[in-house]
């Protein structure tokens, strides 16, 4: 019995995607095609290749042996069938990017409306997720990160402002109630609102004036997920529950005349501005070239 090739990137979409539900998403498809699709792959290798539960699908040991081939293999095809793809007048086809939840809202919101009026035919997908992720496995094009944070094996395209801050701010309110802090570390008599990571790791906080560098990790009340709850720390501090720490494009919005006020401004730390980052191992699809120019085209 002939293993169909759609068969084998069922196999791969479900691993990756971690489901039938999310996968057949991505693929614009239906679960019930891609649990046949599994259980015809097995019926014909006669050994099962994902554990499934109410609550998960994860590869079997076999499923694993088989995914660590079968996935790069599928990637290699995908790439040579987007070589087609330029010899398109427009480029299509699906690009997916894992970026940090600060750049889908400091970063993306000044390059996504103009890329898609240019490229109509290339359906755009963002993963915001503020963890460190492997794009590959992830079945993401590309991801955008701080260059601390960048494998050497990848290309780095700067996008969006080259210099970023972070920045405090607080509600009048607030600072009327416990007075406005003269020094970074007058934070430590204050109350705290900040992000954390998925491993339960709170960002420390970064401040510098004249060549001089401070570090603190004051106390928080109110702790979120970065990945997924910021807002409500913007939230909190407008409503007078204390002082927050972000991207400074981030909070300046709510600056003058809107209900937050800056907190230390002439201690915010500067950093490099992130990048859009890339494998240099594997062939570049049409609609990822097409943004990475876009990018560059209207950089600076």
């Amino acid at each position: 019995m002939k293993t169909e090739l759609s068969d084998l990137d069922a196999i791969v979409a479900v691993a990756q995607a971690g489901g039938f539900r999310e996968a057949a998403r991505k693929r614009a498809t239906n679960p019930s095609r891609l649990s046949d699709a599994v259980r015809r792959v097995e019926s014909r290798l006669g050994v099962r290749l994902f554990h499934r539960t109410t609550r998960s699908v994860v590869p079997t040991e076999a499923g694993l042996r088989l995914l660590e081939r079968l996935a790069p293999a599928m990637a290699e095809v995908e790439s040579a069938l987007d070589v087609v793809n330029t010899f398109r007048d427009t480029p299509s086809g699906r690009l997916c990017l894992n970026v940090p939840v600060s750049a889908s809202r400091v970063v993306l919101p000044r390059i996504v409306p103009g890329f898609l009026a240019a490229y109509p035919d290339i359906r755009l997908e963002i993963v915001a997720d503020s963890d460190l992720v492997d794009i590959i496995a992830a079945g993401c094009d590309a991801g955008i990160r701080y260059d601390e944070h960048l494998a050497p094996d990848m290309i780095a395209v700067p996008i969006g402002p080259r210099r970023q801050r972070v920045a405090a701010a607080a509600s009048p309110a607030y600072l009327e109630r416990h007075g406005v802090p003269a020094h970074p570390r007058d934070l430590l008599n204050h109350k705290c609102l900040r992000p954390k990571f998925s491993n339960g790791q709170l960002p420390i906080w970064e401040f510098q004036k004249n060549g001089e560098t401070i570090t603190l990790d004051p106390p928080a009340t109110l702790v979120v997920n970065a990945s997924g709850a910021t807002d409500l720390l913007i939230d909190t501090a407008v409503a007078g529950g204390g002082i927050v720490g972000l991207f400074e494009d981030w909070l300046r919005p709510h600056f003058a005349p809107g209900p937050l006020v800056p907190v230390l401004e002439d201690w915010w730390a500067e950093f490099p501005g992130p990048y859009l980052y890339y494998s240099s191992r594997r062939l570049v699809p049409a609609p990822l070239q097409a943004f990475i120019d876009f990018v560059r085209a209207t950089s600076g």
